[in-house]
């Protein structure tokens, strides 16, 4: 699986995907692109975008993309550092196409 980790998602969260290929947005040199255009180039070599955009569901279509959205509820690392089980699971579980938005409980 391929994923993508948006600029916005802590670079650490990468422990949770632990034999996965995980790049990031800046590795790829798409740090400054905006959320339309990341997803589109995205979509061309990532099963999964991984990202704590809350709006990006409201200021993209995402209807029509091939890529596989995970949405976290935050990007603070100590919130996210104590779900990384529950993350790699979200991860592990979505099919392409699919929105998942993550809640922590």
């Amino acid at each position: 699986m391929r994923i993508l980790l948006d600029e916005c998602v802590p670079k650490p969260i990468v422990r949770a995907l632990d034999g996965m290929t995980v790049s990031t947005a800046q590795s790829m040199g798409w740090a400054a692109k905006k959320n339309g255009d990341l997803i589109a180039m995205a979509e061309r070599a990532f099963d999964v975008l991984i990202t704590s955009d809350q709006n990006l569901q409201y200021q993209q279509n995402l209807q029509h993309r091939n890529i596989a959205i995970l949405l976290l509820p935050t990007n603070r690392w100590t919130v996210l550092s104590i779900h990384l089980q529950e993350i790699r699971k979200a991860v592990l579980d979505i099919k392409p196409k699919d929105f998942v938005e993550l809640s922590f409980e």
